[in-house]
């Protein structure tokens, strides 16, 4: 994770963005960036969600396909915990 910006004018607008919003330089260039990406249709943070919606998809598609074991099914409250100990299982 490094970013190493050897520009002196960018590194002046940085300073001045931070300045004037009152935020990190980091926060004012991510806001920066963020902004930038929007104008060009492409929003950060829906690709972000997209990606995490993905996941859980293939994670739903993976457990639909797997029969499990009928024995270790849980079908009431009552499943999840062990009869001798009482703990989760």
């Amino acid at each position: 994770m490094g970013l190493n910006i050897k520009n002196e004018r960018v590194h002046a607008l940085a300073r001045e963005a931070a300045r004037v919003t009152g935020k990190s330089q980091t926060s004012a260039i991510e806001e920066a960036l963020e902004m930038l990406l929007r104008a060009h249709d492409h929003d950060p943070s829906e690709v972000e969600a997209r990606t995490k919606i993905d996941v859980v998809l293939g994670l739903a598609l993976e457990y639909q396909r797997d029969p499990g074991n009928p024995e270790t099914a849980i079908r009431s409250v009552e499943d999840l915990f062990d009869d001798a100990t009482g703990l989760p299982r």
